[in-house]
């Protein structure tokens, strides 16, 4: 397979996957184009590699560095921005792992704190009660495990993972 093929290939592949997570499907595009490119890329090589549009692609890079996911990068002489992606892949899944946490299980570990105990009897009381208190314990070790990952190094995980499988 030729280099341009596999490139094409992997952001395509990068690009689903990214979906499935409820990641922007352009957005994860970009960050692969980002992760192969041996450079730094303008927004017109971005989009003239991915054949997308200039508000796509800058909305897109935009998120990308709010998720911090990619730098902008400056270089002498140019006016143009550069963005370049992290090569670590072990730090990228870090960063996707700290986001995900902030904008998907804080918030709903607040919800579930300020809903936790209703107050009143009843079966629909008690049994509204028992299953926050459930959601509640079950999305507080998601987010210690998360926290671990996140502050984890390479072979932490991977002794988890195989002490998981045995």
């Amino acid at each position: 397979m030729e280099l341009e093929e596999a490139k094409a290939k992997f952001i395509q592949a990068w690009g689903t996957l990214g979906s499935s997570w409820g990641i922007n499907r352009t957005m994860s595009q970009i960050h692969a184009l980002l992760i192969v490119s041996v450079d730094p890329l303008t927004t017109e090589e971005i989009m003239d590699q991915l054949k997308i549009s200039r508000g796509n692609a800058n909305m897109n890079v935009r998120a990308l560095m709010d998720w911090g996911l990619i730098t902008k990068e400056l270089v002498p002489g140019e006016r143009k921005e550069y963005f370049q992606a992290g090569k670590d892949i072990w730090q990228v899944a870090r960063q996707i792992a700290k986001e995900r946490k902030r904008r998907e299980v804080e918030p709903i570990l607040e919800v579930l704190d300020q809903v936790k105990e209703v107050k009143g009897t009843g079966a629909e009381v008690d049994e509204f009660n028992r299953m926050m208190g459930e959601l509640e314990d079950f999305t507080g070790k998601a987010d210690t495990t998360l926290d671990k990952f996140i502050r984890s190094d390479e072979n932490w995980f991977y002794k988890t993972l195989l002490t998981l499988m045995k």
